[in-house]
């Protein structure tokens, strides 16, 4: 199936995976299978197919929980979940290929990625499209933990403009962050997006999610130094994505 998709191809963006930490906590094995057997089937065809250059979509849980803010791609990983281990091996196996001539590489690592159409539905559902569905409704916001823990969130526009821009950029490969260099606590955004939406909701604290970390902000110097430049802000893409929101509700 895989060598049949590239076929033709001259540029494949790999998305796909188990992306949900707490999923990947209670299923290594699975994750394990989609996120480097799956990856590797993808490398192995896209080589073997002449494909030009694959970007991938890593992931800042790579750093872990090691208290260092801004994230620098130099640190050492310090991953804590099957989620974040697969995907630094991905980087891994792409490095391998690129170093052996086999096929033109590189890994972005997302920071929290928000924006319309996110699905708030599911256990393992991201943070903005369910803190914005439940203001939009006036219902209760669960915040796992203190609500302390901080994340830089991006929006999806500038994720796909970051992915198009190392795909086209001669020379981008390696691994890079992508992120604005905000840090807000999951407090704020939930109290920001209860305002913003005119809401009732009130917040609720439940325990603490096994495999979270506690912060996380990126420093994207490197990416920005290669030319890519962010078309958007954190609070354009909030406005954005309450609207959507708003209007599918009504």
């Amino acid at each position: 199936m895989v060598r049949k998709a590239v076929e033709g191809v001259d540029y494949i963006f790999h998305l796909a995976g188990l992306v949900s930490v707490p999923e990947s906590m209670a299923k290594p094995g699975e994750c394990v299978d989609i996120n480097v057997h799956g990856l590797l089937n993808v490398l192995e065809e896209a080589s073997a197919a002449g494909v030009k250059k694959l970007v991938f979509a890593s992931s800042a849980a790579v750093y872990g929980d090691n208290p260092t803010v801004p994230k620098l791609e130099t640190m050492v990983p310090e991953p804590k979940s099957p989620y974040a281990i697969t995907k630094l091996d991905g980087e891994y196996y792409l490095g391998m290929f690129q170093n052996e001539g086999r096929l033109e590489t590189a890994s972005i690592r997302f920071f929290n990625v928000f924006g319309p159409r996110q699905d708030p539905k599911g256990a393992y559902a991201a943070a903005v499209p369910i803190f914005i569905e439940k203001a939009v409704r006036d219902e209760d916001i669960t915040v796992f933990g203190d609500g302390g823990q901080t994340r830089d969130f991006i929006y999806v526009k500038d994720i796909a403009g970051a992915l198009a821009f190392a795909v086209e950029t001669p020379g981008v490969t390696g691994v890079f962050n992508a992120g604005y260099g905000g840090q807000m606590t999951i407090n704020d955004l939930a109290d920001g997006l209860i305002k913003a939406a005119g809401s009732a909701s009130k917040v609720i604290h439940a325990a603490e999610r096994a495999g979270d970390v506690r912060h996380s902000r990126a420093s994207a110097d490197k990416l920005r130094a290669a030319g890519w430049i962010p078309r958007h802000s954190l609070e354009e893409g909030l406005a954005s994505t309450l609207e959507f929101f708003k209007q599918a509700k009504s």
